[in-house]
């Protein structure tokens, strides 16, 4: 064999281990790229659904193993976090419906007391301003209580098949007479035809009190109120609507929060205490439902109730 002969073969010996190398590597390499984009996948899924899952991940690459490992370790902590950071939420709520509770009790009596003095002295203005304001107070209580016990998961609801037209126009009577004094246009559609949600009676009447005494407070400056029932195959809607200022978008995300209040910046009026639309959104919630807000200001707003049907 000639020299030019060997030198060509040791040539192609040698580029074709390399190119065997390059392909290893181009494949090791690629091999990883896989795993570590199937690593993060998971990891986004986890975080996506807060799941309690660990990733997975099979091989024998050493680096590989170390990194799953140190991700399950910080999914472990993030998952003893939650927990206590549950357990200390439920004992808060708890701790402070019991506040709440003890709270009632003194001011019950002090009510009692003014009461009587308002009774034998009847013409006493600031008697009355101070019970008006000790009634108010218990009133606000009386809220966080409710809500306090609502979500520390404490309220027993006794669920259900629920005739809600009657149950609408129940409550529609219920402020009719002070619509036609305040001179409310009113509008109303409740179907003939039976629907029946799935529901608690007296958490439905204490959302439906709520927007509507809410939309007559608020929407004043429309003169109108409407009142509308309808159904879809899955859910029964209940619209209360009103046509005064609105609600801009910048707070319509914010309206359900725990003492959120909207001010208006043109007249400094606050709108109520920002319990009484958590409690009732709450409320919803616990049923399987929702409440929607749907808001153009000067235009229309919308509050909707959202109900389980009862499909039988």
């Amino acid at each position: 064999m000639s020299d030019k002969s060997i030198i060509f073969f040791l040539s192609s010996a040698i580029i074709f281990l390399i190119a065997v190398i390059v392909y290893q590597r181009f494949v090791f390499n690629k091999g990883i790229q896989m795993k570590l984009k199937k690593i993060g996948e998971k990891l986004s899924d986890i975080l996506e659904d807060d799941s309690d899952e660990k990733v997975m991940v099979f091989t024998d690459n050493k680096i590989l193993m170390n990194l799953s490992g140190q991700i399950n370790r910080m999914l472990l902590d993030r998952q003893k976090t939650k927990i206590d950071y549950r357990r200390q939420e439920i004992s808060t709520k708890k701790m402070l419906a019991n506040i709440s509770h003890d709270i009632k009790t003194p001011l019950t009596v002090i009510l009692g007391y003014l009461e009587i003095m308002r009774i034998e002295n009847k013409e006493d203005e600031i008697l009355k301003k101070v019970e008006l304001k000790a009634k108010q107070v218990m009133e606000l209580i009386n809220q966080f209580f409710t809500l306090a016990k609502l979500e520390a998961g404490d309220v027993g609801m006794k669920i259900t098949k629920i005739n809600i037209n009657e149950l609408c126009r129940e409550n529609v009577l219920g402020f009719y007479e002070l619509l036609l004094q305040k001179e409310f246009a009113v509008d109303i559609s409740i179907p003939e035809q039976k629907i029946f949600v799935q529901g608690d009676t007296e958490s439905i009447n204490r959302i439906l009190n709520n927007l509507l005494s809410n939309a007559i407070r608020y929407g004043s400056d429309g003169k109108y109120i409407g009142f509308f029932l309808r159904e879809d195959k899955r859910y029964v809607y209940i619209d209360v609507a009103d046509k005064g200022k609105g609600i801009g978008k910048e707070f319509a995300a914010s309206v359900f929060e725990r003492l959120y209040t909207m001010e208006d910046s043109r007249n400094r009026q606050i709108q109520g205490n920002g319990l009484g639309l958590t409690i009732a959104k709450n409320l919803a919630k616990q049923m399987g439902g929702d409440i929607l807000l749907e808001s153009e200001p000067g235009i229309k707003t919308v509050f909707t109730v959202k109900l389980k049907k009862v499909l039988y």
